[in-house]
């Protein structure tokens, strides 16, 4: 199994957002049986709680299945992940210094590293928490984009991880 975890701060807009989408292109491919996709948050104000309602309206609008409590991301789950991925480089900073290892460091990848059409500069997925749903879809927008990119890459990791 080959396992993904999207990780943005509170894990109730943006890293939900990307585990219903990812999700959703993961069953298309036919691949449920091979990858699991999971989401955390950097810090952990929201544990326990459901996604953000604003993040559930755009998802089920765009037709996207979620059902989701927020958790805070652990050191520790480093050594059962392949690759973790940050919505912005703020997280991703935070997730290398909190790997136990630089492989760990390693699986640590920007999503929109994923996206042909983001410069570096357009790198990060906006926090649309303090905004109005324009955020929220603007997210699902970003997070749509990188998608197809991840799932080719995560696609071949596969292929090498069950060589």
């Amino acid at each position: 199994m080959y396992r993904v975890c999207f990780v943005c701060t509170g894990n109730i807009c943006r890293s939900p957002m990307a585990e219903s989408v990812f999700r959703a292109r993961v069953a298309e491919a036919g691949l449920e049986g091979l990858i699991e996709v999971d989401s955390a948050g950097t810090d952990g104000w929201h544990e326990g709680d459901g996604a953000d309602p604003r993040a559930v309206t755009v998802l089920e609008a765009a037709g996207y299945e979620q059902s989701h409590r927020a958790r805070q991301f652990r050191a520790s789950w480093f050594g059962g992940l392949d690759l973790v991925v940050a919505l912005d480089a703020g997280h991703m900073r935070h997730l290398r210094a909190l790997a136990p290892t630089p492989e760990d460091a390693a699986k640590v990848r920007l999503l929109r590293s994923y996206d042909p059409a983001a410069t570096a500069a357009g790198g990060d997925v906006p926090d649309p928490y303090y905004g109005s749903l324009d955020g929220f879809e603007q997210c699902l927008e970003l997070v749509e984009a990188a998608s197809a990119g991840l799932l080719d890459a995560v696609r071949e990791a596969v292929k090498e991880h069950t060589a």
